[in-house]
């Protein structure tokens, strides 16, 4: 039994989860893999089949989309809002960039259960337009859903295209993430895994966004809605690895995996969380030049260039409840056995 297995292991025996998989490798080898639990508490042992719900982690995939739009020339880090949403011209918003969309310096508040005044889609967009900052933009790093909402919008709006169908052709489509969207299907949801027993829902929910904001708005958001399996993520952490050759121009992955954020507090490159210097959720085991990702789910992507190694965690973590913060520990733990993993040489290559 490797290390991480019995470190996932013994999440599950304390409540933590019910479920997680695991993969840590490099652009061309798997050094550690697997699963283990239930896809829900009483339900069936995992197979490694099954369709996790991202969460934030939906967020650099978007972020992917965005920079593959900026590779396009359909749309700039330095465009503002105001430049393609004729609606917030005048506001508040209007001067808000690509940039700082990306980088959480928006000044645009974040985590606004919105969800409980504003039943709708209309209503819930409408509320984030009339949304006050709480920063000018650019001057501090505030982490924002609803920041990223409205860059869903934008990058739709730039590109003529809905969200889910540019997230296809731009990310999940070259690198055949095929298992990977939003709304899962019938056959999806079979094999997803529970996340809440959801109070407002009076039910566990199961093949449905977990982010209450991310159903009002119809499952297709771009801070949350995606659901994938562990070969899709391994895929997209083996691209990342590689500096994501299937989807940017070098240099512009390398602008989207820079911190843009020095002196705002939290290290924050575009789309990714910069490793900080304390608190990361990856430990202390990765370099300074680490970016990763978390999940309210329990998912997370974390990629260390000075290694070229990734590592996917995805549990479920909020099932049956999101109270408990024992996932911190576990993500800690997961990143220290994963950096300490001997290199590729002689692993099995995929």
């Amino acid at each position: 039994m490797s290390t991480l297995r019995d470190l996932l292991a013994a999440g599950r025996e304390r409540g933590v989860y019910s479920a997680a998989a695991w993969s840590v490798g490099d652009a061309g080898a798997t050094l550690d893999r697997g699963w283990t639990g239930t896809r829900s508490r009483t339900g069936p042992a995992l197979d490694g089949s099954e369709v996790w719900d991202l969460a934030s982690v939906t967020k650099p995939v978007v972020g992917l989309a965005v920079m593959a739009l900026v590779d396009e020339g359909a749309l700039r880090l330095d465009d503002t809002v105001g430049d393609h949403l004729a609606a917030y011209r005048g506001g508040d918003k209007a001067e808000v960039t690509v940039r700082q969309l990306l980088a959480h310096t928006s000044g645009i508040p974040g985590q606004v259960p919105l969800y409980r005044d504003h039943p709708t889609r209309a209503s819930l967009l409408e509320a984030i337009r009339l949304l006050p900052l709480t920063a000018a933009p650019g001057t501090r790093v505030q982490y924002s859903s609803q920041g990223f909402i409205l860059l869903g919008l934008v990058a739709g709006a730039a590109a003529g295209q809905p969200l889910d169908a540019l997230v296809q052709r731009l990310v999940c489509g070259p690198l055949g993430m095929t298992g990977t969207g939003f709304r899962p299907d019938a056959a999806a949801r079979q094999r997803a895994v529970a996340t809440e027993d959801c109070p407002w829902r009076g039910r566990v929910v199961v093949g449905e966004v977990h982010d209450e904001n991310a159903v009002v708005l119809g499952g297709v958001a771009a801070h949350a809605g995606l659901f994938a399996p562990l070969t899709d993520m391994e895929r997209l952490g083996r691209s990342l690895a590689g500096g994501a050759r299937e989807l940017l121009r070098p240099g512009t992955f390398a602008e989207m995996t820079t911190v843009h954020s020095e002196g705002l507090g939290l290290r924050r490159c575009l789309a990714w969380q910069g490793q900080d210097p304390s608190g990361s959720p990856a430990g202390d085991s990765f370099g300074p030049r680490a970016y990763g990702h978390t999940g309210f789910t329990g998912t997370s992507v974390w990629v260390d260039p000075a290694t070229g190694r990734y590592v996917v965690l995805l549990t479920n973590r909020v099932h049956p409840s999101r109270a408990g913060d024992g996932i911190v520990a576990v993500r800690r733990d997961v990143h220290a056995a994963a950096a300490a993993l001997a290199p590729a040489d002689g692993a099995a290559r995929r």
